[in-house]
């Protein structure tokens, strides 16, 4: 009975005793994810680039597809330095494209060729990604009081996540769409969408 409450409540109870968002299923990789880095402050820009653009290739797939792939994304993308993905040319597009390990979508590939090259020129202006991306940090009135899993569904796609998009869009970026674009906050830790009752809340 404790374990049906603790599941409507959107938490699981874990073999190891700690309550978690529902979300990872108990997949022990999924989980180890949703301890070590969902929603914890990220400033690496490498990483912050890598997730937006992983968040892209999810479109259409679940994030579980996305994460089993990512060391094969990782190697095929240069570990997602922009710096070198931005010179890619033809040819690398076109063996990227042949590819299995990864998504094998056209035009999320050339894409990711493309937001790294607004990379670039985003850390001309801003001196780095993560100086541009925690601008983008909601106001407290944006959040729930709680976050409950009622709370997180409600909340759908915040303002500032659809500001957000609608800003890299007119700086060139592609695949940032509003529900992409709050994925990628989520997960970088600009908000923090633990439930309230998960071992991985942060008070901050």
């Amino acid at each position: 009975m404790a374990q049906e409450q603790t599941i409507a409540d959107g938490l699981l109870l874990g073999e190891d005793g700690k309550l978690r968002c529902w979300w990872h299923g108990g997949e022990p990789e999924y989980q180890r994810y949703h301890d070590e880095e969902w929603g914890r402050p990220m400033r690496d820009d490498n990483r912050l680039f890598e997730k937006i653009c992983l968040e892209g290739f999810q479109a259409g797939l679940s994030w579980w597809t996305i994460l089993q792939r990512r060391p094969t994304f990782r190697a095929a993308f240069d570990d997602f330095d922009f710096h070198k993905v931005a010179l890619y040319d033809a040819a690398r597009v076109e063996a990227l494209f042949q590819d299995r390990g990864i998504i094998r979508h056209r035009g999320k590939i050339e894409a990711t060729i493309n937001n790294a090259q607004r990379a670039l020129e985003m850390v001309e202006e801003f001196g780095s990604l993560a100086d541009y991306f925690w601008s983008w940090q909601p106001p407290a009135a944006e959040r729930p009081a709680r976050m409950t899993k009622e709370a997180l569904i409600a909340l759908g796609t915040p303002p500032t996540a659809k500001a957000l998009s609608k800003d890299l869009k007119k700086r060139g970026w592609k695949f940032v769409g509003p529900t992409t674009c709050y994925a990628f906050m989520q997960a970088m830790g600009l908000v923090n969408d633990h439930l309230e009752g998960c071992f991985c809340t942060i008070k901050r």
